[in-house]
């Protein structure tokens, strides 16, 4: 990967005594990563395309560098089963979760049909990607406006419409298409009612190969900006103590659902005045918004994936972790709002 979260991995690494090597494009040729790591290899022109998405040529860093395992960060080849399998057949390490998982759990549509069989509340919507403008506005009818248009291979916002009347399916699905397919090599798209008004509410879990699982509470990401999440905090300000419990425990049973291994968030959309909540997604990664729960557990996220990675059991219990203080994480945006 590259920006903030290479620096984020490379800075857990030297800290734990392990070596790094980045892997830059054209247009990241003096970025802050490529400084920081020890080595850095060069991949392709700017276009995500022809470089960062392109997993052969991050395995062939690897092999000419010696490297013996690769974290993929966040975005990009992620949450791409082929890659995680293309990296473990290299006899390289995957820091992340198994391919398996990625399939079950990555793709937004197979996670629901294994929330929905594991008893678990989700949004109303199609178990599987959509295949025609026409099939999707017969759907939203059926689930009546607004609806939500998403990628399934992904997250962050991309690949995301809301579409408030039927004669705008057809451009909204073409547009969440094309952004799926070049943000994450899918353009497979589902859809969802848009319920109105929720909170947005996730939790943190992690599991190591010795079928220990445990949860690291929640995050309130409800603040948002074109689907992107602009404030998040921890623990979430109208959560009550009953239903922290409920959630988390739910995102844990998801995890073990799919032997998840290693980091990653089951996000929910929650009700505040009904207090029910419903199963979104799972992310199968590492976010942007890890270091709020890092800062009320302290646990280093970034370090327990390297120590999963490494077959290591969890140093703690679910007893052992409790919430400290407050964190509050804000996005830096550079644009002008009221344009």
């Amino acid at each position: 990967n590259r920006g903030e979260i290479a620096v984020r991995v490379i800075r857990a690494c030297h800290e734990m005594g392990v070596q790094t090597v980045a892997v830059y494009s054209d247009a990241d040729r003096d970025a802050l990563h490529v400084r920081n790591a020890m080595e850095a290899v060069h991949i392709g022109a700017a276009p995500s395309s022809e470089s960062y998405l392109i997993g052969d040529r991050i395995l062939e860093a690897a092999r000419s560098t010696g490297a013996d395992a690769i974290h993929p960060g966040y975005g990009f080849l992620s949450e791409n089963a082929d890659f995680a399998r293309a990296v473990k057949q290299a006899g390289i390490t995957w820091v992340g979760p198994s391919a398996e998982a990625i399939d079950a759990m990555g793709s937004k549509t197979e996670s629901r049909l294994q929330m929905e069989s594991a008893g678990v509340p989700v949004v109303p919507g199609t178990k599987e990607a959509l295949h025609s403008i026409e099939q999707a506005e017969e759907i939203a009818k059926s689930l009546g406006f607004p609806v939500m248009l998403k990628a399934s291979a992904g997250g962050g916002g991309k690949g995301m419409r809301q579409v408030d009347r039927v004669e705008d399916i057809g451009s909204a699905l073409t547009a969440a298409k094309s952004e799926a397919a070049s943000s994450f090599g899918d353009d497979s798209v589902y859809i969802e009612k848009r319920i109105v008004g929720p909170r947005h509410v996730e939790v943190q879990v992690l599991a190591d190969s010795h079928g220990n699982t445990v949860h690291l509470f929640e995050r309130d990401c409800s603040v948002q900006r074109r689907n992107q999440k602009v404030v998040e905090e921890t623990p979430c300000p109208v959560l009550t103590q009953e239903t922290r419990e409920a959630m988390c425990t739910v995102a844990v049973q998801a995890a073990k659902a799919v032997d998840y291994v290693g980091a990653g968030t089951v996000e929910f959309l929650y009700e505040p005045e009904s207090h029910d909540f419903f199963f979104m997604e799972m992310n199968t990664r590492l976010q942007v918004e890890h270091p709020v729960t890092e800062m009320i557990t302290n646990v280093d996220l970034v370090k327990e994936q390297i120590k999963v990675a490494r077959n290591e059991k969890l140093s703690f219990k679910q007893e052992d972790l409790s919430i400290i203080g407050h964190a509050i994480e804000v996005r830096v945006y550079a644009e002008n709002p009221m344009e």
